[in-house]
């Protein structure tokens, strides 16, 4: 093989290594978008589910206070609070030694 041929075999292996890895740039970048696109989706999915949790610990501590549960009681098992005469106080009897 000539001199010019080698170096046109060469320029040639040069090009097709310089547009192959031009492709790759071009797909690693596209990748790089949709990972930061699906990482951007993530976060506000995790940003709102963040506001929901806290929404429902505010709601269970609204739901499990006393008074709620109390107006409950009276409400569905129709309980009230006895009244004087009602009330029986129950003591140990003293310790003989």
């Amino acid at each position: 093989m000539s001199r010019q041929a080698l170096e046109i075999a060469g320029v040639l292996v040069l090009a097709a290594g310089v547009v192959a890895s031009g492709i790759w740039i071009v797909e690693v970048e596209h990748r790089s978008r949709q990972l930061f696109i699906e990482n951007e989706a993530l976060n506000r999915e995790l940003d709102r589910l963040q506001t929901d949790w806290g929404r429902l610990q505010i709601e269970q501590g609204t739901y499990a206070t006393h008074p709620r549960i109390e107006a409950l009681v009276r409400q569905r098992l129709d309980l009230t609070v006895p009244s004087g005469d009602q009330l029986v106080v129950v003591t140990e009897p003293p310790h003989s030694q």
